[in-house]
């Protein structure tokens, strides 16, 4: 298939002309190709000295043809989810897994690298930067793909592999499917009080579509959200709270055939043979053999040590809310009630600030962070093919004007996509033949979409959001890394990923930089001083609340996947009672089905490393430390951080690399002084 837009060599992806009949062929072609050429690779290999540039650089570029097939259909299957594509999506799954887990297996790829690492200078020979890091990273994840094992149990671990593959997307697949089942015709206006006026206008437009009078609710994240946060009808908020946390669960009557409880146990139940295979007694511990934290001990202290510190404030919070509001409240009451309160201890809330944040003016604020602290230009670009009509490409360019990325945007709700924000990878930075290929990425969220002559508005929780996203997105496109599976985000440890993304996000918090990103939508008028300073101090608003919910998912992760058997289906449901009974001040419902749509551990790539999270935020707060101490935009300190954090990619140790920046490992104060809450002695 020479005209399939997925084999095109060079290039932006061709979004407008993949079809799901191209994904399957484009894939399997894509494979069998990269089978022989690797097999030609290793036998040249295998009759000369060592010689980095002879054996790495094909590998790399092999590694990065694949990644060009399959990344844009990964990312359509997040963002245009629809049956054709989704089968073509699955039935790849099998074939890109055998033949991940065939080159983790392959003892002679695997000696080559060895044969690279021990000799200095075959190992030096035409490797740049990164290329030491490269060999280190592979020879660990050959181990860890079992390239030791008896044929018998590679054969095993295949078959598991092939088989986490389907079901950790079918798992995704039916969360988007049981959201999309749900919908709620209203028929009166009262029962849509308090809830803001784009939600009802969007409701509004979905019943003339329909051919209904009145209002139809769909469980999308941004509605779901407004409701629980504004409507006043009480029923209503139970009602879409329930549908939210009973998607894809046996408690979702409204979606029967999407049940995720067999598949959570299945996936459960395979990555602890998978790991107990290579060695590892569970599937924390193989997991934490890639990350900063050196044990599951070592992180369960690290987040009980945060639950020690916040669940007093947390109670203290709850109290106070429940003596606001006048009565106990259940986890529908909370968020409607913490922003009522939230107005009337700070004299703001998310509608009043809606107004002042139209996404057009928050995306120009941002790119004015960037080129105050980088002197990056971001521009927008024309002519470039994309999914849906209200995407778009911006290029990125340094202060020579050279461009040195791009990224798509997709900031917009929709039944097709999936619920969250994200970034991801769509070219990594590569050099083959002298040419470079630039760095491009996807930046998506889940925002309220314009009406009329409206904008999108966001709250300021969106915002940060945004900023939080475009760290991942510098993380990416500013690497100086040509080898693919070192550059950018690849090769970095999943525990400090999010640094880039949350120190960027703390960025939102600043005057200064609310004051760029702010202006009244209809009269450009800024965000009032006193509304600034209101929303600052607001800044640390039920922060105890908010840092024991993520230590209870971290919790929650590490116990289902640190154990000496996989959980069944009734043990996760009574290790999450357990964890919430230990941690949680907030009372749960006994349907609650927290992990039944839980994508980040059993879809994406946090499966015993939710915890990151917060593991990430200790660094990231002790970077921003030095800004709040040297000047916000100080260039010196943000060269520094370029240099050392977000162009390094994983060519360099984490921990060495922070301390490059900030000339001592990072330490937990930083961020309980950030959250207002008492400090400790742990350090990261």
């Amino acid at each position: 298939m020479n005209n399939n837009p997925l084999l095109q060599a060079t290039g932006l992806p061709a979004f407008a002309h993949i079809r799901p009949e191209h994904v399957e062929p484009a894939v399997l072609e894509t494979i069998e190709a990269s089978r022989a050429e690797l097999e030609q690779l290793i036998e040249a290999a295998s009759q000369s000295a060592p010689d980095f540039e002879a054996l790495i650089l094909p590998l790399e570029a092999l590694g990065d043809r694949l990644h060009r097939v399959w990344a844009p259909v990964r990312h359509l299957q997040s963002v245009a989810n629809a049956p054709e594509l989704r089968a073509a999506y699955d039935a790849c799954l099998p074939a890109l897994s055998r033949y991940a887990t065939e080159l983790g297996h392959n003892q002679r790829l695997y000696q080559l690298y060895q044969r690279l690492s021990t000799d200095k200078a075959a190992k030096q020979k035409g490797a740049s930067e990164g290329g030491e890091r490269l060999l280190e990273l592979a020879i660990r994840d050959f181990t860890l793909a079992g390239v030791h094992l008896p044929e018998e149990q590679k054969a095993r671990f295949k078959a598991i592999m092939e088989e986490l593959a389907q079901t950790e997307a079918l798992f995704e697949h039916n969360v988007l499917d049981s959201a999309a089942a749900w919908s709620l015709h209203i028929s009166g206006a009262e029962r849509l009080k308090g809830i803001p006026a784009h939600v009802v206008e969007a409701a509004a437009e979905l019943a003339r579509e329909s051919g209904k009078e009145g209002w139809i609710l769909q469980l999308d994240q941004p509605t779901y959200v407004d409701v629980v946060t504004h409507a006043d009808d009480r029923e209503l908020r139970q009602q879409i709270y329930r549908a939210w946390s009973t998607r894809a669960s046996d408690q979702a009557d409204y979606s029967p055939g999407n049940d995720n409880s067999a598949v959570i146990e299945r996936i459960l139940a395979l990555r602890h043979e998978a790991a107990q295979i290579v060695g590892y007694a569970n599937y924390a511990d193989y997991s934490l053999a890639t990350k900063m934290a050196k044990s599951a001990d070592e992180v369960r202290t690290f987040l009980m040590d945060l639950v020690a510190h916040s669940r007093a404030a947390a109670r203290r919070e709850l109290a106070e809310l429940e003596a606001f509001a006048g009565f106990s409240l259940e986890p529908w009451d909370i968020a409607y009630y913490s922003e009522k309160l939230r107005h009337r201890k700070y004299a703001i809330s998310d509608e009043e600030l809606r107004p002042f944040f139209p996404l057009p003016r928050v995306m120009s604020g941002l790119f004015s962070v960037l080129e105050k602290l980088y002197g990056l230009r971001v521009a927008p670009v024309e002519g470039i093919e994309t999914w849906d009509q209200n995407a778009a490409y911006y290029q990125l360019s340094g202060p020579d004007g050279k461009p040195v990325g791009g990224f798509y945007v997709d900031f917009f709700a929709r039944s097709t996509k999936r619920a969250g924000a994200w970034m991801d990878q769509c070219l990594n930075r590569s050099r083959e033949g002298g040419q470079l290929q630039i760095p491009v990425a996807h930046l998506v969220c889940n925002y309220s979409r314009p009406t009329g002559d409206r904008p999108s508005l966001l709250t300021h929780d969106d915002v940060v959001t945004l900023f939080h996203e475009m760290g991942h997105v510098l993380h990416h496109l500013l690497t100086r890394i040509d080898y693919p599976s070192v550059a950018g985000i690849n090769g970095v440890p999943w525990d400090a990923v999010e640094l880039p993304s949350q120190f960027m996000e703390t960025f939102a918090w600043e005057p200064e930089v609310v004051a760029l990103c702010s202006a009244h939508y209809q009269t450009g008028e800024p965000l009032p001083a006193t509304i600034l300073k209101n929303l600052r101090e607001s800044k640390n608003f039920q922060a105890g609340l908010d840092l024991l919910r993520q230590v209870e998912f971290a919790l929650f992760d590490m116990r289902i996947h640190g154990g000496a058997e996989p959980a069944d289906g009734a043990r996760v449901a009574a290790i999450l009672r357990e964890v919430r009974a230990d941690v949680a001040v907030i009372r749960y419902p006994e349907w609650n089905r927290l992990a039944h749509a839980f994508t980040h551990i059993f879809g994406g790539g946090y499966a015993a490393g939710y915890y990151s999270y917060k593991w990430a935020e200790v660094l990231a707060a002790d970077a921003f430390a030095a800004f709040e101490e040297g000047g916000l935009f100080n260039a010196e300190l943000a060269q520094r951080f370029r240099q050392n954090i977000l162009e390094v990619g994983g060519s360099r140790d984490i921990a060495e690399a922070f301390i490059a920046f900030r000339g001592r490992p990072a330490h937990v104060d930083a961020l309980l002084k950030q959250t207002g809450i008492t400090q400790t002695g742990i350090t990261v």
